[in-house]
């Protein structure tokens, strides 16, 4: 189930690719191939824009008149077990690696998303809440509110992101609210109890102002983190129509008092069930205070989020989670699938940004939660002590964002067989395309801009942004 790169030579570290640009006749090209001898690497020499020849070679063609979302970014979920493994290591390779990650320099990659858990994640090494309390207490005015295990690890880990990069936005979803305030008193399944419907909104508030006072802001935040799965310890469910009441009754009024600009996105869950975030959509006096709905793609088909753009299109659309490994016996398309189905496939449907998770994972997938954590999440990168193995996460994520950056604009561009593609408008007027050959023979394309064509080929398996 995993994919295990040997840990690259300290010197090979240094040399990720350099990031420049050449004029608009001219691309460059960054290649990552199935057998990893290229790794986000700089193809030498130029690909030269020329007038189009007749030729039977499939053609992407890319079309900037027509221009659809602005993109937040794209990177990973910062989980409470991969701030733990990162406090972990020594100060000077931790912070090596964070400018790698969050830089935006020649041999950094540019990550601008990342995505925090409310309280901890099923990849912590305990399950835990910023209120919890001794069986049958309650605290309904959040006086015992505090961050928690976060205070000392997942606090201190994103102050030295944002040192790094200050507009890096960040997404906060809960696993669950504190068990006192559930169903059934526990931190595993069960469902919030009405009657503390404005406690658990308050809590939100608290959660936005303690970040904010250690200088983190909070761009938005998700209802419930998977609200129809109960099997995660922690987790909750939440039926939409609870969720659109606690909006409405609730969360929207709070976040209105506090006069918060923090977004309120909704759902969180697979692209099986759009019906889900078109129920809270369609209830006007919550829609009035959702930004939009976010998706994972575990279960369903990517297009669902497609349908909930077409229904309510004024509303947006993000891509919060998906776990990607190297399965065995797919390592030939691993990669071209990768990014086929979540760099490409989630902005073409409309995804604002594209988070994987996680970030960072030791090399017994750890830690994670008991009776429900996940025993198979990999992250994209594994940390062992100071020593960094980077998967195949790291460079799915690293082909766009090191390319795309906040604000870049998704514009239109066809997808021939097996070359699925998405293409952007980014800061300076440069265009990035980037494509993955997902069969399993070479293939040869042209990429036509404005009536000129490049001419290229993909090995079998392989992915490449093209910028110019």
């Amino acid at each position: 189930m995993r994919f295990r790169p040997a840990i690259l030579p300290a010197l090979l570290l240094l040399a990720l690719p350099s990031f420049s640009f050449a004029g608009s006749s001219d691309a460059t090209e960054w290649l990552t191939t199935a057998d990893r001898s290229s790794l986000l690497a700089k193809q030498p020499g130029l690909l030269e824009f020329h007038k189009e020849k007749d030729s039977k070679l499939p053609v992407i063609d890319v079309d900037d008149s027509k221009k659809f979302q602005s993109m937040d970014g794209f990177g990973f979920a910062l989980t409470g077990g991969s701030a733990q493994l990162l406090m972990k290591m020594s100060a000077p390779q931790r912070g090596e690696l964070l400018r790698e990650l969050f830089g935006r320099g020649d041999n950094e990659v540019g990550v601008n998303y990342i995505r925090v858990s409310i309280g901890s994640s099923d990849m912590n090494d305990h399950a835990f809440t910023y209120d919890d309390l001794k069986d049958g207490d309650t605290d309904p005015k959040l006086e015992k509110f505090n961050l928690g295990p976060d205070a000392d690890t997942v606090v201190p880990v994103l102050k030295e992101i944002l040192a790094i990069n200050p507009e890096l936005k960040i997404l906060g979803s809960p696993w669950s609210a504190p068990a006192w305030m559930k169903t059934n008193g526990k931190l595993k399944d069960g469902s919030l109890k009405p009657e503390y419907y404005g406690a658990y909104a308050a809590y939100f508030v608290k959660y936005i102002d303690a970040m904010r006072a250690q200088g983190i802001r909070i761009d938005a935040i998700t209802v419930q983190n998977e609200p129809l799965n109960p099997h995660n310890t922690p987790s909750m469910v939440m039926q939409a129509e609870d969720q659109a009441k606690f909006i409405a009754t609730a969360l929207g009024p709070a976040f209105e008092k506090a006069k918060l600009k923090t977004k309120i996105i909704v759902y969180d869950h697979n692209c099986d069930k759009p019906e889900y975030p078109m129920t809270i959509l369609k209830d006007p006096a919550a829609a009035k205070y959702v930004d939009g709905s976010a998706f994972h793609l575990y279960e369903g088909d990517i297009s669902a989020m497609t349908k909930v753009h077409d229904a309510y299109p004024k509303k947006n659309l993000y891509f919060t989670e998906q776990m990607t490994i190297d399965e065995k016996g797919e390592s030939q398309l691993a990669i071209a699938r990768s990014v086929s189905r979540l760099i490409v496939g989630a902005p073409r449907n409309w995804a604002r940004n594209v988070l994987l998770w996680n970030l960072a994972a030791d090399p017994e997938l750890g830690p994670h939660t008991n009776d429900g954590g996940c025993p198979i999440c990999e992250g994209a990168i594994t940390i062992d002590g100071d020593a960094i193995t980077r998967n195949i996460a790291y460079y799915t994520v690293a082909q766009a964002s090191k390319f795309v950056p906040t604000g870049s604009v998704r514009i239109g561009s066809n997808e021939p067989d097996s070359l699925p593609n998405v293409a952007f408008k980014v800061e300076g007027g440069r265009e990035v395309v980037i494509v993955a050959n997902t069969s399993k023979d070479e293939q040869k394309f042209a990429i036509r801009d404005h009536g000129k064509a490049i001419t290229t080929s993909l090995p079998a398996g392989a992915v490449a942004t093209y910028v110019w």
